[in-house]
């Protein structure tokens, strides 16, 4: 992710105090913003040839009053009959100029529109009337919403939730008089925040993991001391029935797939006891990635588990009742995000649920079944310390790779596969769903998914393959694989049946470009280690009128035909 954006902010409203914020925040990245014309967010929507969009910003943020952009809805906060059909048509037309400015930026952030303090409407019920404020916004907001979801780069932020995080001290309507601002300085600090979170989530830079402390953070007390049946967790008590319910949205976030481990300071035996057997635990072993409980130093055993893992550091956050401990991991690994956690046991969830840090767009198959994958590999791990030789262990694991070409019934896994994959991924490429169809499209192009499984399970799809294959000449131009399947073959596979696949279309030479990232080395060193021919530059090759020799031990299956390679 790039450390620097050019944001252009439009707006009908003065967003100078909004632009301060967002260019002195600390949070990475950086912005610098622009402003447009004041109160002509139309014009600068639709006009390609302003100055805003010369300057070729990364980004754009669109924040509108309703009743300045929406003209119907003026009738509807002045109580004058009015139009459903027109009031969401004028929704429909704002939606247009909007999909005409995404076509200039990378990102183009919405914030959904909100009623100005005060305002109730019809009253009580003006949100269930069709003739209340409230519910004629509510149908703008899910209009506005709607029309943009198929735009990839159109980003709809909710803006209400800054409004309530506010609370009394949203709006200060001397500002509106004074300046033509409609809303108090803490609602802009909360749109910055989400801003910027938003942009480390879509460029895949959310955590992926949350490792934990035991002792007084999933449990109270100390378990080697009071036995598992005594530590303070669930039952009547107020820290118990809270240890609980942070234990329950940890969960949540496993059924989201963010994985959960464990790094703490105990006896391996009498831990695993407690959370295998105390009657309140939420999170159990099979809930867990990976673990060390041990009486080592933390910072080392972080690193051993996320190698262990084929886990960045830098998708890691570390949780742990104890300063000093933190204090440890955040000076030994400044890439482990370590968060000061509170003393006060009652406030773990709301310290969780306020953490930005595991947003995401979706939410695939694979993500939910990604603790279950770990806990799988974890069994293959044992496998390979018990057999002889890691040419036995492959054997053994009887592995199954099935090609799949692209479709809308694995579009959305394959998008988050290509958009959050780092290590094995040759070129780091970023596309959405929608463009990545339209590359598909395009003559000589193909894109094959795989599907991976053993004896141990499904690891779901976790590979990506795509091919340019012009005359005689076959590029490929993707090569993804998730870090969880590295090391069993599979990539071998692949790249076989890849190769196989321009060769049958008439290729005669295959080849590819490294191009080298800060994380993309496995990529290099599986390259390196292949059989292809290095070039220069990165560039691999290979010629087709040579079979390339696929791995032992991998059976692939590919529609309904089934061969072995």
């Amino acid at each position: 992710m790039r450390n620097q954006r050019k944001a252009v902010l439009i707006s009908d409203f003065t967003l100078n105090n909004f632009a301060g914020y967002l260019r002195n925040d600390e949070a990475f990245p950086h912005i610098e913003p622009s402003l447009t014309p004041f109160g002509q967010p139309f014009q600068v929507l639709m006009d390609e040839t302003l100055d805003a969009w010369q300057s070729q910003p990364d980004m754009g943020i669109v924040w509108t009053r309703p009743e300045a952009v929406v003209g119907s809805f003026n009738s509807v906060i002045r109580f004058e009959p009015f139009s459903e059909d027109d009031l969401l048509g004028e929704v429909d037309t704002f939606c247009d100029a909007a999909r005409m400015a995404a076509k200039r930026v990378e990102w183009l952030f919405i914030p959904t529109w909100a009623l100005s303090p005060g305002r109730r409407g019809i009253g009580v019920l003006d949100r269930r009337s069709p003739s209340g404020v409230s519910h004629a916004l509510s149908r703008m907001n899910q209009r506005l919403i709607q029309n943009l979801e198929e735009t990839r780069n159109c980003v709809v932020l909710d803006a209400e939730r800054w409004l309530t995080a506010s609370g009394n001290d949203a709006f200060n309507p001397r500002l509106w008089y004074m300046a033509k601002i409609p809303f108090a300085n803490p609602v802009f600090k909360q749109a910055v925040h989400d801003v910027k979170a938003a942009l480390r989530n879509l460029s895949g830079q959310s955590k992926k993991i949350v490792i934990l402390d035991l002792d007084d953070t999933l449990w109270g007390g100390t378990v080697g001391d009071v036995g598992w049946q005594n530590v303070v967790l669930g039952g009547h008590d107020p820290a118990g029935e809270a240890l609980v319910d942070f234990q329950r949205e940890l969960k949540a976030l496993k059924n989201r797939g963010i994985l959960l481990a464990v790094v703490s300071k105990n006896d391996e035996r009498v831990a695993l006891d407690a959370i295998r057997n105390h009657p309140e635990m939420a999170i159990r072993e099979q809930d867990l990635a990976g673990w060390r409980i041990n009486w080592q130093d933390k910072a080392n055993n972080i690193v051993e588990l996320m190698n262990e893992l084929n886990l960045g550091l830098d998708s890691a956050v570390f949780i742990d009742d104890n300063p000093r401990e933190r204090a440890r991991v955040r000076e030994s690994l400044p890439e482990v995000l370590t968060p000061e956690w509170p003393e006060d046991k009652l406030l773990y969830r709301q310290a969780l649920l306020a953490m930005d840090c595991f947003d995401t767009a979706t939410i695939t198959r694979e993500d939910r079944d990604r603790a279950g994958m770990y806990a799988a590999e974890r069994q293959r791990s044992v496998l390979q310390s018990e057999v002889r030789s890691v040419d036995d262990w492959l054997k053994s694991l009887g592995t199954s790779v099935v090609a799949e070409p692209l479709g809308d019934h694995n579009l959305e896994r394959v998008t988050q596969l290509l958009n959050k994959t780092n290590q094995m991924n040759l070129s780091t490429r970023r596309l959405s769903g929608p463009e990545l169809l339209n590359w598909t499209s395009a003559s000589g192009r193909s894109l094959f998914a795989f599907r991976v499984s053993d004896r141990f399970g499904d690891s779901g799809l976790t590979g990506i393959a795509s091919v340019s294959i012009q005359g005689e000449t076959a590029r490929i131009v993707d090569f993804i694989l998730s870090c969880r399947v590295m090391g069993r073959n599979v990539e071998a596979a692949m790249l076989a049946f890849v190769l196989d696949h321009a060769r049958t279309c008439g290729a005669r030479k295959a080849f590819l470009q490294y191009l080298q990232t800060e994380r993309n080395k496995p990529a290099f060193d599986f390259l390196t280690n292949s059989q292809l021919a290095q070039d220069h530059d990165g560039v691999f090759t290979w010629n087709l009128e040579t079979p390339y020799p696929a791995p032992p031990h991998v059976v692939l299956r590919h529609g309904e035909a089934l061969s072995s390679i």
